[in-house]
């Protein structure tokens, strides 16, 4: 008898025609980026998780991409990270010119070490980016004191995290903003690639939102340089 770890077709069989039903309505209203079903999900998960504000993108790399750029991570600068994590983490500071910086983890956690972080700090750290490994939350209390006592913001790598919680509160936005991946072999998978951000600060909220739509806000008013990447 074969078992699989990921069964997709088994998961897709056991919800079938709620799925079916949910993908003819998109293609019945020609939705298809953008379009109402996104924001009803992106508030139902913004409710489940107790967070402020949810916004999709397009897949898990470019959510770390986005709530960099949020906070203006380029070339020159370091972001902070751990060592034993997806290449998506490190890779979204490298495309912006940044270079990532590896802590060490916790050898019982398989999480970074807050202590490892702060013996990397320089005067170029613009981020630190924990990630929360196989549902279980980094010591993000530790994580925070280190951050808080250096002015450095906290972007929280919850790609395998979602429904995890922390002290009696679901991860992801303790920081400046938490980023979320729906590749279908992730805790929540979809059936293609998507992303989020989230955060509970509405102004990051809605600069993240601008980057990952071309910089823009309105169509054709672009403000600042963004990306393309929307669910």
């Amino acid at each position: 008898m074969k078992i699989q770890m990921v069964d997709l077709h088994g998961q897709y069989l056991a919800i079938k025609p709620e799925i079916d039903e949910a993908i003819q309505g998109v293609i019945d209203a020609t939705s298809f980026i953008r379009g109402p079903q996104v924001g009803e999900f992106e508030c139902d998960l913004a409710g489940y998780l107790g967070c402020s504000f949810v916004h999709g993108v397009a897949n898990g790399t470019d959510a770390l991409q986005v709530a960099l750029m949020a906070l203006g991570v380029g070339p020159g600068d370091e972001v902070i990270t751990t060592a034993f994590t997806f290449i998506a983490t490190a890779e979204a500071a490298a495309l912006l010119g940044a270079t990532p910086v590896f802590a060490d983890i916790d050898p019982h956690t398989f999480n970074i070490d807050p202590a490892k972080i702060e013996e990397l700090i320089t005067p170029r750290t613009k981020a630190i980016v924990p990630v929360h490994l196989f549902g279980l939350p980094a010591d993000m209390d530790e994580i925070m004191v280190v951050a808080d006592r250096h002015n450095i913001p906290v972007i929280e790598d919850n790609a395998q995290g979602v429904g995890a919680t922390y002290k009696g509160k679901k991860v992801g936005y303790m920081g400046a903003a938490g980023t979320l991946s729906f590749f279908p072999s992730k805790n929540l998978g979809c059936y293609g690639d998507g992303g989020a951000v989230m955060t509970a600060n509405k102004e990051m909220y809605e600069r993240m939102k601008m980057i990952g739509n071309h910089g823009s806000q309105k169509k054709y008013h672009n403000e600042i340089v963004g990306v393309n990447s929307r669910l």
